[in-house]
């Protein structure tokens, strides 16, 4: 479980400093452009992406014993993201965890809710389909 904890937060740090940084660029230069939605419809797929190219990188040569520990990475990462997400949104931008919560039902937090859940999946998703993991 500890080697399952350690990939599950190099996992997340990794993805996130990339999210963090498309997110930035996302929200000053694209969303302007092409408005918020089309924005996070042209993120999410490259954090899926990289998500997957990292995730390879991590689980090569069976780094973990299970794809159940895979999935478990993930979903540990998953949970280490929302505390980050929450986390910015009440420190950063004074946003209540409940006003976080309640963005989600919008058509764009649904889309990244989906894009994030993809994220924790891939870990799995890569332990499966991959041959050398």
């Amino acid at each position: 479980m500890n080697r399952t904890l350690h990939l599950a937060a190099v996992y997340w740090a990794g993805v996130f400093a990339l999210a963090f940084g498309l997110g930035i660029g996302r929200t000053l230069w694209l969303a302007p452009q092409i408005g918020a939605f089309g924005a996070v419809l042209c993120e999410v797929p490259l954090v899926l992406a990289a998500s997957w190219w990292w995730a390879r990188r991590l689980l090569q040569r069976r780094s973990l014993p299970s794809r159940a520990s895979a999935f478990a990475m993930g979903a540990i990462a998953f949970a280490l993201l929302i505390v980050a997400e929450v986390a910015l949104s009440v420190l950063a931008f004074g946003i209540s965890a409940s006003e976080w919560a309640a963005s989600l039902a919008a058509p764009v937090g649904a889309l990244g809710l989906a894009g994030q859940l993809g994220f924790a999946l891939v870990p799995g998703l890569v332990w499966e389909a991959e041959p050398t993991c």
